[in-house]
């Protein structure tokens, strides 16, 4: 994996376009810290790869929930009642 500044990018996006067109993945930093992942993406498949990127994002989140409602041992009663709530609040 790749990792190029900012200013790197803005500098040099010639070069940062040459490595995704190699199908190399790239991290972009921002004062030394990732920001953003740029990834190749081929023509015709742009729609493929974004609902790949989401549902690896909502994988990612209903994982960090999961570890915050084991580390507060949330019983499926407490559960239940957010999900009754949460349903009732969008049926308006």
């Amino acid at each position: 994996m790749n990792f190029v500044s900012v200013r790197e990018l803005r500098g040099h996006s010639r070069q940062v376009w040459k490595q995704l067109d190699e199908g190399s993945d790239i991290v972009v930093t921002s004062n030394g810290k990732p920001i953003a992942v740029l990834s190749p993406v081929r023509e015709g498949a742009l729609e493929e790869s974004l609902a790949s990127i989401r549902r690896a994002r909502a994988l990612d989140a209903v994982a960090a929930l999961q570890a915050g409602a084991a580390r507060r041992r949330i019983s499926t009663r407490d559960v239940d009642t957010e999900i009754a709530a949460a349903r009732k609040g969008r049926a308006r």
